[in-house]
């Protein structure tokens, strides 16, 4: 009897947007002879595995099974991507969970081999190493957790409407829906990594009834649809556990070429909990990581009680011509919805700046970190609605664009700015911001020059949509400790110099940028003694009122 995993992954690819796979896996085959349990590869490089009957008894009795039992060897030495995409080639096909064997150390070779997860994995104590000094297919995963879910398709949406509170039609259970218009562009890019844009595209969750959650709401107008996706939600959690990940890092020229040899999640209601990742071996030049965890195209992942670890910062030429930092993420969200890291750290200084930010992401929704020690928070593309809550933010900051509400409570940034408005993407944050009970710790350079709220627009680049300051900023029991200031300090503000060009009523703007309507204040408080002022250009801030209570 012989089975082929092939037919489920090419459904689902057909069904699925552009791009959501990195690559196609290598075709498995599962044989149940009697003989040997033996994992092997053909001439074309293809898993061929069989599994005794006996075997096959004992492991369904048992309900689990090990990499062991398909002969990995756990020395650290010898190359187990083999056995362990196998083990769970045949958990999957079985819905047996997988269990690491205790105090193995499984060495991960540059093969190009993926292993899918679709059972309970419990990683515990055992060890992964993967070496990433000579790989075949960087955009290859380790790890990819995935569904089983067969795809279905869902006729009839033709055009959307910004905040639409309900689809036409319904798939009858809840699913993500993903759509694109390749007929307009946003995001396009100011600065030295600039770009002419990307495809108008959103991801928003729907019930049975095809009722929008309010909180991932439709953020676009969708006069034409070129491409829709179903993208079906797992109603059983699927949960990984353990795991003392350490990637040997590449050595590869710093350019943007980047690595993806990482765990994705790409299914919906994930827990991940009690992972570890470290790196070593980072020279003075290497390419870039995608993220050590990958969350895309999926609603409803946590991360939790895990600790990961930031890059080191490499430079190299952007597309202005001119040198830029590259960004090289642990954690990489696109496209991903409710996404909470809760009691998570990384290993290095939250404030050493030799090292990236850890996190970055796009198109994403409804994010929330709680009790979190990072060195930032990114939102490149856009996020709508987040939270920060009983966290410590390093010297990256917060830094965002998007829409809805974004709540920053319990917690300590210590950066430049309290908040920083991506400027290669028009500072736009469209909705409201709220910061409660929170500390603030400057680390700018000048320490007479200090703002909360950071930013740039000149109001003459196209970004491809209205740019926007949040329209209400709610403020509520901050700590400023504004130290080592000079006798000529005026004390903070609340706006860094937006646009330095205007002073008076003479500048036009060619692209208008929407300020904040009403900043309210209460019990802020600086370690200077001084008051908050609106901003070092006040002319271009002077319609916003300011109320204290």
């Amino acid at each position: 009897m012989k089975k082929t995993l092939l037919s489920l992954f090419f459904l689902v690819c057909m069904l699925l947007s552009k791009g959501q796979f990195n690559s196609i896996p290598d075709p498995i085959t599962i044989t149940f002879n009697k003989g040997q349990t033996k994992v092997r590869t053909n001439e074309n490089g293809e898993l061929i595995i069989n599994v005794s009957p006996k075997n096959v008894a004992k492991f369904k009795s048992i309900g689990q099974v090990r990499y062991s039992d398909f002969d990995a060897k756990g020395d650290g030495k010898t190359e187990d991507m083999k056995a362990i995409a196998a083990t769970h080639a045949f958990a999957n096909e079985h819905d047996l969970k997988v269990k690491a064997d205790d105090e193995a150390s499984y060495y991960i070779g540059g093969q190009e081999r993926t292993a899918f997860i679709e059972t309970d994995t419990d990683f515990g104590s055992a060890s992964f190493i993967i070496d990433d000094t000579d790989v075949k297919n960087i955009i290859a995963s380790i790890f990819r957790i995935r569904s089983k879910l067969d795809p279905i398709t869902l006729d009839g949406i033709n055009m959307l409407i910004k905040n639409q509170k309900k689809i036409p039609v319904s798939a009858g259970e809840p699913c993500l829906i993903s759509v694109t218009d390749d007929n307009v562009k946003r995001y396009k890019r100011f600065g030295l990594n600039q770009n002419n844009g990307h495809s108008q595209t959103d991801i928003f969750m729907v019930d049975e009834n095809g009722i929008v959650d309010p909180k991932t709401p439709i953020i676009w107008d969708f006069d034409t649809i070129t491409e829709i996706s179903v993208i079906r939600i797992d109603q059983k959690p699927l949960k990984i556990t353990g795991g003392r990940f350490t990637t040997i890092a590449n050595q590869a020229a710093s350019e943007y070429n980047y690595y993806s040899r990482n765990i994705e999640i790409r299914r919906s209601n994930v827990i991940l909990d009690g992972l570890e990742h470290r790196i070593t071996g980072e020279i003075e030049h290497g390419a870039p990581y995608r993220g050590f965890i990958n969350v895309q195209n999926c609603y409803n992942v946590t991360v939790k009680n895990t600790l990961l670890t930031g890059h080191k910062t490499y430079k190299t030429i952007g597309n202005a011509g001119k040198p830029v930092s590259m960004g090289s993420y642990d954690i990489n969200l696109n496209r991903a919805l409710r996404v909470t890291f809760m009691n998570c750290l990384q290993t290095n200084d939250i404030n050493d700046n030799t090292y990236w930010g850890i996190m970055g992401t796009n198109y994403c929704k409804n994010l929330l970190l709680d009790n979190c020690t990072f060195s930032r928070f990114d939102a490149h593309m856009g996020v709508t609605n987040a939270s920060i809550i009983n966290s410590k933010i390093g010297y990256m900051g917060v830094k965002a664009i998007g829409h809805g509400t974004f709540t920053i409570e319990n917690t300590t940034v210590r950066s430049n700015h309290f908040l920083y408005f991506r400027q290669d993407y028009g500072s736009s944050w469209q909705g409201d911001f709220v910061i409660r009970n929170c500390t603030f710790i400057p680390t700018a350079d000048n320490p007479n020059s200090i703002s909360l709220i950071e930013g740039y627009n000149s109001g003459q680049h196209d970004f491809g949509y209205t740019c926007y300051m949040p329209e209400k900023i709610a403020i509520e029991n901050l700590k400023i400790q504004d130290v080592n200031v000079s006798e000529d300090y005026q004390g903070p503000a609340i706006f860094s110099d937006f646009n330095p060009e205007m002073i008076d009523n003479s500048y036009q703007e060619a692209f208008p940028y929407v300020l904040t309507k009403e900043v309210k204040l209460k019990n802020v408080t600086s370690s200077s003694g001084k008051s908050l002022r609106i901003s070092d250009n006040p002319y271009m801030f002077r319609d916003v009122k300011i109320t204290t209570d």
